[in-house]
């Protein structure tokens, strides 16, 4: 993979890596998409080869299906998923891979995730898309429910 098609997001987060990975599996509904936005989750197999499979809706009525598959899950570390296939290995359009690391940094988690593509027109498109505001609103939306998480637990 061509790092120079790799877009990524990272911020440390004041929660243990696994309350972080708790709100990233449990809670998506609630950070996945910045707000307004809403998404139902349809399926979440956090296996690999498991069914990833969402809509992502718009305040106006808009709608993204979103399907995939997970390729790798380390509980607590790291979730590789792509869109290049959907259950059963059906191949599909690709558009990335994305990878999402939870790494210990003193108490603390630092919480990156990267957004990969096949192309530099996939990468452009998904900058243009709004990349680095849209990822960037809900690792800040996952950090303030974990970080609350983490504060009622102590």
């Amino acid at each position: 993979m061509n790092n120079a098609n790799e877009l990524s997001i990272t911020r440390l987060i004041d929660a243990p890596p696994e309350t972080v990975w708790r709100v990233w599996t449990e809670r998506t509904e609630e950070w996945f998409c910045p707000r307004p936005w809403r998404v139902e989750i349809l399926e979440q197999d956090l296996r690999p080869g498991g069914r990833s499979a969402m809509i992502m809706r718009g305040p106006n009525g808009e709608e993204n299906a979103l399907e995939g598959v997970f390729l790798e899950v380390v509980p607590n570390a790291r979730i590789v998923s792509t869109d290049a296939f959907t259950a059963g290995w059906e191949p599909q359009g690709p558009f990335m891979v994305a990878v999402t690391t939870f790494e210990e940094e003193g108490g603390k988690t630092r919480y990156t995730a990267r957004s990969r593509h096949w192309t530099e027109d996939a990468r452009r498109q998904h900058e243009a898309m709004g990349f680095a505001e849209g990822w960037g609103t809900v690792a800040e939306q996952l950090a303030e429910l974990a970080e609350a998480e983490a504060r009622s637990a102590a």
